[in-house]
């Protein structure tokens, strides 16, 4: 069973706790994902709207990724 590329991207988050995207990509080379930053920017903006995690610019080219943990609101989004 293949899982969604969004399930997957989630998962690198949520085990790395906090990443850029350049790290991100890196890491998903290491699962041999190969995928384009354009459709990475697509799903970090479904899980941002979603408020499974947060993005942030650090720079001129790079963003901050860090996953959203909050107790008191669960998101009730669907895809």
């Amino acid at each position: 069973m293949v899982l969604p590329l969004k399930n997957v991207v989630y998962d690198v988050i949520k085990s790395e706790k906090n990443t850029t995207d350049d790290e991100l990509i890196k890491l998903l080379k290491k699962q041999n994902i190969e995928t384009s930053r354009n459709d990475l920017n697509k799903i970090l903006l479904h899980l941002e709207i979603m408020n499974l995690i947060s993005v942030r610019w650090i720079g001129k080219n790079s963003k901050r990724i860090e996953l959203f943990e909050s107790n008191d609101q669960q998101s009730n989004a669907l895809w």
